[in-house]
């Protein structure tokens, strides 16, 4: 006579994701929010009106925006999920942040130029929350550029890693007077992630926006692309030349250019 102790019990009769359902669901993460330590100007009160709002997700960009002299950190976007541990106190390229900075382009010193630097990686299902944070919450900018990279995945045709390319989209109400003089991205090819969030909130909200993207992500014709197309139009100063050698080992360290799976803008 088998012993009901010691045998083998029979398999379950619940699939693994049923027996989820007795599980109970993990609390939701709280909302990020901008942390602000001092605004763009005194008479500034939020939400934030900036003529330009600039967005640094691909990392030449973040590279070359880091060694901009006229600008001023005037706060951080905080995302619960992202530890702080292992930070540097002043701004660094290897620090996981999302500083927001003033640039000092002596044009318009009522409504200045932001930029937010994304360090760090933003999951899927929590880029359409700080999108609607960016856009149309804490910060109503008039104009956005948002610079990010092509994902070999989800462009159509043939990219060269020897060969630095620019390509961009822009919303409807960009499209009436564009502010970049690049080729559209090619039709069928696709755009995800962050970036693609941020230019649905601009067409939701009627906001001029141009999202350019570059290729390759790494490497140094990229950085003088992205130097020779954008910072003239911004009428931006580097205070030293960026090192190739240390941008292309930086490069290597991040983690914020895997793939997500999002909503696509195309």
């Amino acid at each position: 006579m088998e012993d009901v102790l010691t045998e083998i019990p029979p398999p379950s009769r619940f699939f693994q994701e049923d027996l989820n359902n007795f599980t109970p669901p993990s609390p939701p993460l709280p909302s990020p929010f901008l942390l602000l330590s001092q605004y763009p100007n005194e008479a500034a009160e939020p939400p934030l009106r900036p003529s330009l709002l600039i967005v640094a997700l691909s990392s030449p960009s973040l590279h070359l925006f880091h060694n901009v002299s006229s600008k001023t950190l005037i706060g951080t976007l905080v995302l619960p999920e992202t530890p702080f541990s292992g930070n540097s106190i002043n701004p660094s390229l290897k620090d996981k942040s999302c500083n927001i900075y003033s640039l000092d382009r002596h044009q318009n010193p009522k409504n200045p130029t932001l930029l937010v630097s994304f360090q760090c990686p933003i999951a899927a299902e929590r880029c359409h929350t700080v999108a609607k944070l960016l856009i149309s919450q804490q910060i109503v900018p008039q104009r956005v550029l948002i610079l990010d990279s092509i994902q070999s995945r989800n462009f159509r045709g043939k990219l060269s890693r020897d060969e630095a390319v620019a390509f961009k989209l822009e919303t409807t109400s960009e499209r009436k007077a564009p502010s970049l003089s690049l080729e559209y991205f090619p039709s069928a090819s696709v755009v995800d992630g962050l970036g693609a969030a941020l230019m649905a909130a601009c067409e939701i909200n009627n906001i001029k926006a141009t999202l350019c993207v570059t290729w390759p992500q790494f490497g140094a014709s990229v950085l003088s692309l992205i130097r020779s197309l954008i910072f003239p139009a911004l009428d931006l100063d580097l205070s030293i030349s960026p090192g190739v050698d240390d941008y292309v080992i930086l490069g290597q360290d991040k983690d914020h250019h895997q793939p997500f799976d999002s909503d696509l803008y195309t």
